[in-house]
């Protein structure tokens, strides 16, 4: 027993090698993206912003068939209509999934309709930018239904007959603020934190289940009607994202089951200096950076 013990600590450091050397061998060789052309994807939030970018994307790579979950139907026409103009099979369905009850009667009229959903996609999010003590109690009850608990309805509506078929795949878009909160987003930079942690418990329980994998999609402020108003310091070095790369790079970590994604390539530095460096250093970068009051002229969608 004692040895072993003593051969796998002794054989850990190698595999741990292994695993980083045949990463960065991935990373410098182009890797086989997988065929969409069989899968069907369900995108919450599907209407409008990245949502609507991600059903493009989707359909420019082949998807067999995209159903729209969102709460205007207005928004989900419209796109329902463009994918459609792509060739492309398209369905909507109004659905707040903050909605318990709302999201499990919905997939089954999924599943009756159109059939078995193989690629999740939780996107749909809400912000209201104000600090806690501006906050409304509802408007809080709002963002965590949404943006957490909705990812609890829909994964557990779809994950079960994912793992029957042995194929399937849950993304989540969240946040970089899930890592690096900012005041004014209270609501938001909270409720994605519990959403990072629950794709990261997700990711791994999955582990051991062939045929489905999870993404996690990390990215810096997108230039969306959500965060309207929101203002960067230094908008030329560090320009918010376009929400049609972030939903290319998206689709491209799922066809790569790429595990976790951060957007841009920077945000790695952040992490690292928020593991390193002392409070009060971290202090002034965000004052530096303009993060401290980015929010205050936050408008949202109009």
């Amino acid at each position: 027993m004692v040895w072993k013990w003593l051969g796998a600590l002794l054989l850990f450091p190698v595999q741990m090698v292994y695993l980083v050397v045949k990463a960065a061998v991935c990373i410098l060789l182009p890797a086989r993206l997988r065929d969409l052309s069989g899968e069907n994807v369900l995108i919450t939030g599907g209407g409008r912003g990245i949502g609507r970018h991600l059903a493009r994307e989707f359909a420019k790579r082949g998807a067999r068939k995209i159903i729209l979950w969102g709460r205007t139907e207005k928004c989900l026409k419209e796109t329902t209509e463009e994918i459609r103009m792509m060739g492309t099979e398209c369905h909507y369905f109004i659905c707040d999934v903050g909605n318990r009850e709302e999201v499990y009667q919905q997939a089954k009229a999924v599943r009756e309709k159109v059939g078995d959903i193989t690629i999740l996609v939780n996107n749909a999010a809400v912000v209201h930018g104000k600090s806690l003590m501006d906050s409304d109690d509802d408007a809080l009850l709002k963002s965590q239904h949404i943006n957490t608990l909705g990812q609890f309805w829909t994964t557990k509506a779809f994950l079960p007959r994912m793992l029957e078929l042995q194929n399937g795949h849950i993304v989540c878009l969240n946040s970089v603020l899930a890592l690096s909160a900012i005041p004014g987003a209270i609501d938001y930079c909270t409720s994605k934190a519990s959403s990072f942690a629950f794709m990261e418990s997700l990711t791994l329980g999955l582990l051991d289940c062939p045929g489905v994998n999870a993404t996690t999609v990390l990215p810096f402020h997108t230039s969306t009607e959500m965060f309207q108003g929101m203002r960067i310091r230094f908008p030329n070095l560090f320009p918010p994202l376009k929400p049609e790369t972030v939903a290319r790079r998206t689709v491209e970590a799922v066809q790569l089951n790429q595990a976790f994604l951060l957007l841009p390539w920077t945000m790695h530095v952040l992490v690292i200096l928020k593991s390193i460096l002392p409070r009060s250093a971290l202090e002034e970068i965000h004052k530096f950076s303009g993060s401290y009051t980015c929010m205050n002229t936050f408008k949202g969608r109009t």
